[in-house]
C-alpha cells in the first residue's frame, strides 16, 4: 500500500505552532537502500523565524546552514548539533519566511530491528532529536531532501491524538533565547495513549 504523504499545503501555513501540534500522530518514514523505518511523532517543537532568538534564522539572519530554511515549505533541514547529532526540522510556510519545526521524539512503528541495530543497542530509544534520526538513519548529508519524495517522508495513517492528551511547554536547551525560550512552542504526548 502506498503511503498517504502529507501534502504541501500541510506545510504550507503561516502559524508555525499549528504545524507542530498536528504533526503529533503523524509517522515519520525514511527509505534508504531498500528498507523502510517509521516511528509516530510524538514530540515536536516549533521555532519561528527571524522574531524568534531561539530560531537559526533568528534577526533575518541567512548562513550555508540554514539556507534551506528560507525555501519552499515541505523540505526537510537537517543540521549538525554538537558535532554529533543530526537533528531533524521540517521546513514550512512561504519561501522567504523560515520557519521550522524540530521533530523531538518519536515511537517505532516499522522496521524496529533495523531502527534498533542502526543505535547499537538492545533497548531502542528514539526519545529525543539525536536519537531519532539515527535510528531513522537520517543524517546532514539528508539536509533539502523533499518531504514528498521517496526518501523521507511524513505521512498521515489517521492516528488521532485527543487535545486532552497533548503537553504544551518551552522548547529544550534555548536558554539564550531570554523570554522567547519560554514560550509554549513545545508539544508531546505519552504514546502509550495509542491503541
Amino acid at each position: 500500500m502506498r503511503p498517504h504523504k502529507l501534502p504541501r499545503t500541510f506545510y504550507d501555513r503561516a502559524d508555525v505552532t499549528a504545524v507542530a501540534r498536528d504533526l503529533l500522530g503523524k509517522v515519520l518514514a525514511t527509505h534508504f537502500n531498500g528498507r523502510i523505518t517509521a516511528g509516530i511523532i510524538t514530540e515536536t517543537e516549533a521555532y519561528n523565524g527571524a522574531g524568534d532568538r531561539a530560531s537559526h534564522a533568528h534577526g533575518g539572519k541567512v548562513t550555508p546552514r540554514n539556507r534551506i530554511m528560507y525555501g519552499p515549505p515541505g523540505f526537510a533541514y537537517i543540521y549538525l548539533c554538537y558535532g554529533i547529532h543530526h537533528l531533524f526540522n521540517v521546513v514550512t510556510n512561504k519561501p522567504g519566511v523560515a520557519h521550522a519545526v524540530l521533530v523531538r521524539a518519536l515511537h517505532p512503528v516499522d522496521g524496529v530491528e533495523l531502527m534498533r541495530r542502526r543505535r547499537n543497542s538492545r533497548h531502542l530509544s528514539t526519545g529525543g532529536p539525536g536519537t531519532l534520526a539515527q535510528a531513522l538513519g537520517i543524517r546532514t548529508s539528508h539536509n533539502g531532501c523533499d518531504l514528498l519524495g521517496d526518501l523521507i517522508w511524513i505521512e498521515d495513517r489517521r492516528i488521532a491524538v485527543p487535545d486532552a492528551a497533548i503537553v504544551t511547554g518551552p522548547r529544550i536547551g534555548v536558554d539564550y533565547a531570554g523570554d522567547d525560550a519560554l514560550l509554549p512552542y513545545r508539544f508531546h504526548f505519552d504514546p502509550r495513549i495509542l491503541p
